[in-house]
């Protein structure tokens, strides 16, 4: 099978039939490579999936953790599973397809999911964040401010924020005509791909897509960094060198799941002049689709003694070990 000749596709006259479906490239190479690519995927994806479920059901089984900060935990970890299931599965698809078709709703669903879930993880982030602040700086309110029923509404918000933050830019781009060449060089349906699809040029729909990203990215990790150096300072102001390692130990964990995330989110939708090559749109969107959602169970779990319980006392009770 030779993939590269999607490249060469015919371009049929009719609109409709660019409306009905594009191609989404993915990785050109050799039928060898794309197993190869195909294995490591699925390898992946099934150690997120595992990774992140296990961290849900440990947290949802141990009552002791029933607490704000895990309780914001397992609803991340909850969001990573269907955040990478919005665009992996049908990556291991292509590998396997020769045609690597997606149809026009597939592709703009898959657009608003993959968004939609991410702005909601942008948004949990610095919910996690506030939190720490709260526990760290703030002790004494901690319990009055962060109950039960604030935790529940804040997880709502930011799942019904995140829904509808991209909703609008969506539906603007899903009403473009498309009549040129419907080969989205990508892994996964992008904004940028699909303004480079359409017949006419939208500067006005593409600077409020990209304002809307800039937004939720800067406004996020500005409010995180600002919340973790209030943090910063009150740690090294605290008498107890445990209780400094103790709180430094809870916000490493937040602090190298954040770097991970916004850093590839900044280099891809902050900053759309830089012409970034396909090939630097497609590793950039694996880091953050699939290699941050892969580590951040290990990172919580292997800095965190309480969560390691966890899991050794849930699989203890699937007589894993």
């Amino acid at each position: 099978m030779q993939v590269t000749n999607i490249m060469n596709v015919s371009e049929p006259d009719s609109n409709f039939l660019f409306k009905r479906e594009f191609i989404l490239l993915g990785f050109v190479c050799e039928w060898k490579i794309q197993i190869l690519l195909f294995s490591l995927f699925t390898t992946t994806y099934a150690l997120t999936m595992t990774g992140n479920g296990a961290i849900v059901c440990a947290l949802w089984c141990d009552q002791r953790l029933h607490t704000p900060m895990y309780m914001f935990l397992g609803n991340f970890s909850f969001l990573e599973i269907w955040y990478v299931s919005s665009t992996v599965p049908k990556m291991l698809v292509n590998f396997l397809s020769e045609k690597k078709t997606i149809s026009f709703v597939g592709c703009f669903l898959q657009f608003y999911f993959f968004f939609s879930l991410g702005t909601s993880e942008c948004l949990l982030l610095t919910v996690m964040a506030f939190d720490r602040y709260l526990a760290i700086c703030r002790p004494l309110h901690y319990p009055n401010i962060m109950t039960g029923h604030i935790c529940i509404k804040l997880v709502i918000i930011c799942w019904v924020c995140g829904f509808l933050w991209f909703l609008i830019p969506i539906v603007l781009i899903s009403q473009m005509p498309f009549c040129g060449p419907n080969i989205i060089d990508h892994v996964v349906c992008d904004p940028g791909p699909l303004f480079a699809l359409a017949c006419t040029s939208a500067p006005k729909v593409q600077l409020f897509c990209y304002t809307l990203s800039s937004l939720v990215i800067f406004g996020n990790f500005l409010f995180i960094l600002g919340s973790y150096t209030r943090v910063l300072l009150a740690v090294l102001c605290m008498p107890s060198v445990t209780g400094r390692h103790k709180a430094l130990s809870t916000c490493g964990s937040h602090l190298a799941v954040v770097s991970l995330f916004y850093g590839s989110l900044m280099v891809m939708y902050v900053s759309p002049g830089l012409g970034h090559s396909a090939g630097m749109q497609k590793v950039a969107t694996l880091f953050y689709a699939m290699v941050t959602p892969l580590f951040n169970p290990l990172i919580y779990s292997l800095r965190n003694k309480e969560i390691k319980a966890a899991l050794q006392k849930f699989m203890e009770r699937l007589n894993i070990i």
